[in-house]
């Protein structure tokens, strides 16, 4: 299948510049692109109240229902940025749209990144928020069986890796996992890594850069840099994933999902075609970034456990 029409004006864009390497920006330039692209999310949804709470040590960002009351669902939502850029702004938008066609509390985490803070900072926050809505589900209002954990890219990688934390520990376990286009794979040896790693605007460059500015002093294969090689998935809670035809990351999601099978956990996985990398942030040009929407928000819709 072709690109996306609107997603296809970007990578010619892209290719006509000659490809710009992120290794060729500055930290502060790829956060300023990033923020940038927030132009391409769609009209800001206001039909949801939005706050700031502090808990735990954690800044965290909350999006409600209007005049919502009551215990709801909820979901803890990592952002992308391959590590080292991402924040509330970054993903104000879909995270609103998230609440509103879901129904559910929208809790955002803002961990640190690198390559301020290098491993284990942004897995160490992650955790450590996951834990803090748990311990405070009351307060928030918030239905300790319905709490989801959700993640694009780095963001999926730290949900992911938060939910085996998690189960390790024995107290508690989100009711679902929603993993979009994950960073799974820190060896980049995947046949779409090949396939896909130069052309689409999100690179093998850019991935690779990422890894290596949060986790410069851990081997590839280490089972918290990609966690695609672990033998602990048994026990997960049921986990969707999300893939793009033409991303770098399509084949290790696709592969996660067969791993998960394999280990006895309830698993979906859904490639979305003609898109690239970083699409469901592209929800005010590209159909399938909506129709994802709309899929996540009814997979986590009083979705409880048991």
């Amino acid at each position: 299948m072709s690109l996306e029409p609107a997603i296809e004006a970007l990578v010619d864009e892209f290719i006509a510049a000659g490809r710009p390497s992120s290794r060729q920006q500055t930290i502060a330039e790829r956060r300023a692109g990033y923020l940038a692209s927030t132009a391409l999310a769609g009209e800001t949804e206001t039909r949801v109240d939005v706050k700031d709470i502090r808990l735990d040590g954690m800044t965290l960002r909350v999006f409600s229902p209007l005049n919502a009351s009551g215990e709801l669902p909820a979901v803890v939502y990592y952002h992308g940025g391959c590590f080292v850029s991402g924040s509330f702004a970054t993903h104000d938008n879909q995270l609103r749209q998230l609440c509103y066609y879901s129904g559910c509390r929208v809790i955002a985490v803002q961990y640190r990144l690198a390559p301020e803070h290098r491993y284990p900072a942004a897995h160490d926050d992650a955790e450590r928020a996951a834990n803090a809505v748990w311990n405070n589900a009351a307060l928030l209002e918030v239905n300790r069986e319905g709490i989801s954990l959700a993640g694009d890219s780095a963001g999926g990688h730290i949900a992911l890796v938060t939910a085996l934390r998690l189960k390790g520990t024995g107290k508690w376990q989100p009711a679902r996992l929603v993993l979009i286009y994950p960073m799974l794979d820190a060896t980049a040896e995947s046949v779409s890594y090949q396939e896909n790693g130069y052309d689409y605007i999100i690179t093998r460059d850019t991935l690779l850069s990422g890894y290596e500015a949060y986790m410069a002093d851990l081997e590839p294969m280490d089972a918290e840099a990609s966690p695609l090689y672990r033998e602990d998935f048994s026990g997960l809670p049921p986990v969707h994933i999300i893939t793009a035809e033409y991303d770098p990351l399509r084949n290790e999601g696709e592969v996660l999902h067969e791993c998960l099978m394999e280990h006895g956990v309830e698993s979906t996985c859904q490639r979305y075609l003609g898109v690239i990398h970083g699409f469901f942030q592209l929800g005010g040009i590209s159909p399938a970034a909506r129709s994802a929407m709309q899929d996540i928000a009814w997979r986590v819709k009083c979705q409880m456990k048991g």
